[in-house]
């Protein structure tokens, strides 16, 4: 039986697995069959991650971290998790493989998912125009006329980078100004090939196999017009992923795990919580790798519990 088996292969889950690797307790770490590295793997340069003062692209900072966490010990397995059970001392997950892990605890740290527009061509023109990645597809826009839904940092972001690669590149928000922190605004707004739309949203994506245009619904007096794009990048926030853990652990209002205060407790025993899935608010990567130390201290004390119990019980 393993002591902590750790779900999730972002900047909570690796940096877990360092602070429990180090402490020498041999974490087991389910990275997703697909998606090792969470969402930094579709990142650009990440300025502000301490310790790179000229930054880092994304991926190369979760290889690192990866490897951090493999050189004092952490065995990582490519594979999801299909199922667990947390309601005894001795909780179970279930991989993909089929094979049930025994562990004495659990860090859960899945992160979150792209939300979509949820309209009825999205998914039918994913991969043919529409996409939630730029660094991903960008490539494939090269002198093209593109748009970007959103109005916070990833927005901006996207908006950015794709500019290396279009000629132009719309930027729709429902409001009339953005999230964004100031900085990736200042860029937005510099940038020549970026345009804004404000106050509106996507009614309806065109295209029958590529995209072609989208038809733009006015938050404000709901008039309908049609720009044309040849490709349209989602980036209006995530959801956490907690589709396993519901009906088995507490979640709050926002839908992310509930937490005991500034811990990582869950309402489960032994079963702890970090990340994104966690965090409505924040969302960075340096918070979620503060959530994993934290996580990886809650669960190491509890451990220390677990043996000084069973040390007393011994000895009676």
């Amino acid at each position: 039986m393993h002591q902590i088996i750790i779900i999730g292969s972002g900047p909570a889950g690796f940096t877990a697995a360092i602070y429990a690797a180090r402490a020498g307790l041999k974490p087991l770490l389910f990275a997703s069959s697909v998606g090792v590295g969470g969402e930094l793997m579709n990142t650009t340069e990440v300025e502000n991650f301490p310790g790179f003062p000229e930054g880092i692209q994304g991926p190369e900072l979760m290889q690192k971290m990866q490897e951090q966490a493999e050189r004092f010990g952490t065995e990582i397995v490519y594979d999801d998790i299909v199922d667990l059970d947390v309601s005894g001392d001795v909780k179970t997950v279930t991989s993909g493989d089929g094979k049930v892990h025994e562990t004495s605890t659990i860090i859960y740290a899945t992160g979150s998912a792209y939300r979509k527009l949820g309209l009825p061509d999205e998914d039918r023109l994913s991969g043919h125009g529409v996409s939630w990645c730029a660094t991903c597809d960008g490539f494939f826009f090269r002198e093209k006329v593109i748009a970007v839904v959103g109005g916070g940092d990833s927005a901006m972001e996207e908006a950015t980078f794709l500019t290396r690669f279009a000629d132009k590149v719309y930027v729709i928000h429902r409001r009339s100004e953005l999230k964004a922190s100031k900085i990736m605004q200042e860029r937005a707004f510099a940038n020549e090939k970026i345009e804004f739309i404000w106050d509106s949203e996507v009614a309806a994506i065109h295209g029958e196999t590529e995209v072609t245009g989208l038809t733009l619904r006015n938050t404000v007096d709901g008039a309908e017009s049609e720009l044309a794009v040849t490709g349209l990048f989602v980036a209006i926030g995530n959801d956490p992923r907690t589709h396993l853990v519901h009906g088995k652990l507490d979640l709050t209002e926002e839908g992310t795990i509930a937490v005991e205060g500034r811990s990582s407790r869950t309402s489960a025993p032994g079963v702890f919580a970090a990340g994104d899935v966690v965090d409505p608010t924040y969302r960075q990567a340096i918070t979620a790798a503060g959530s994993g130390t934290v996580a990886a201290l809650d669960a190491e004390h509890f451990l220390a519990a677990l043996e000084q119990d069973r040390t007393a019980v011994a000895a009676v």
